[in-house]
């Protein structure tokens, strides 16, 4: 058996060969985009930290009241980003905030469009979904690699790692929302003369809205699943304490910072599920 481990397939190499002609033609490309990501998370960062703490928690119970209608929930939205503030962990949480809304801006305003038109080309699904599982599958830390080599380190890599984890989560669900539209529905609108355009804006997407929701819901829970890997490649936020804390062997430390994320994951939740409304 020893012949079949020599001639061995050179997947290693040609990913490496891959990458190297990609750095050496693109770099324009990956210049442009890093500057643009930089961008977008220098503006949320700028909408998070400089206003009072206090004056962004308020928006986000107002944000909460808004999309629950429950004071309940509203409530619990408030105390724990107060707990948060007491805890000293603010300008950490911004930082991984706005790490998942960057990433939340990204996966669905990619992945939205995307799963419609695999809904409606069923051949195209068909070519996409090994992509998807190979996305999803892969372990995060390979991710890291490439990032680092196009965008060097810093908040872009840990951005662009998370949206490639992620992005199958809103493609899959928006194309079962889709998908699912009752065929009874869709005759009934085009039995009355609607397009292609009225049937998708008036038919399709209102059905599909749970599914799309529910894909919010997991990009954002996801991308909070990032937060301690991108640290690895120097993205601020709850992360960092976390890596500290398993270098040092700090358990206070490590469950104090752990458990923030996990408040602030609970929160979140809180805010946007609304799937089934």
């Amino acid at each position: 058996m020893d012949w079949l481990s020599e001639t061995r397939i050179p997947v290693g190499k040609t990913a490496k060969a891959v990458f190297d002609w990609l750095q050496d033609h693109g770099a324009w490309f990956f210049d442009g985009l890093s500057e643009a990501m930089e961008q977008l998370i220098g503006w949320l960062l700028w909408a998070l930290q400089a206003p009072p703490a206090l004056a962004v928690i308020g928006a986000f119970v107002a944000l909460t009241w808004l999309v629950q209608r429950s004071w309940k929930t509203a409530l619990f939205v408030g105390l724990g980003f107060l707990f948060i503030l007491n805890q000293g962990y603010w300008k950490q949480t911004t930082e991984s905030l706005t790490l998942v809304l960057a990433a939340c801006v990204l996966c669905m305003g990619l992945g939205v469009p995307v799963g419609i038109a695999a809904a409606h080309r069923p051949r195209l699904f068909r070519v996409m979904r090994p992509v998807l599982d190979l996305m999803q599958t892969l372990p995060t830390f390979v991710y890291l690699i490439p990032a680092i080599v196009f965008f060097g380190i810093g908040m872009v890599p840990g951005l662009i790692a998370t949206v490639i984890f992620v992005l199958p989560a809103p493609i899959r669900l928006t194309h079962l929302g889709i998908s699912s539209t009752p065929t009874e529905l869709l005759e009934a609108v085009r039995a009355f003369g609607g397009t292609p355009r009225q049937t998708l804006w008036k038919v399709e997407l209102p059905w599909a809205m749970p599914q799309i929701m529910a894909g919010l819901n997991q990009t954002i829970m996801l991308s909070l699943s990032m937060v301690v890997i991108a640290a690895l490649v120097g993205a601020n936020g709850l992360g960092v304490p976390v890596v500290r804390a398993l270098n040092s062997v700090n358990t206070a430390l490590g469950f104090e910072s752990g458990f923030i994320i996990v408040v602030l994951a609970i929160m979140l939740d809180r805010m946007l599920r609304v799937g089934g409304k």
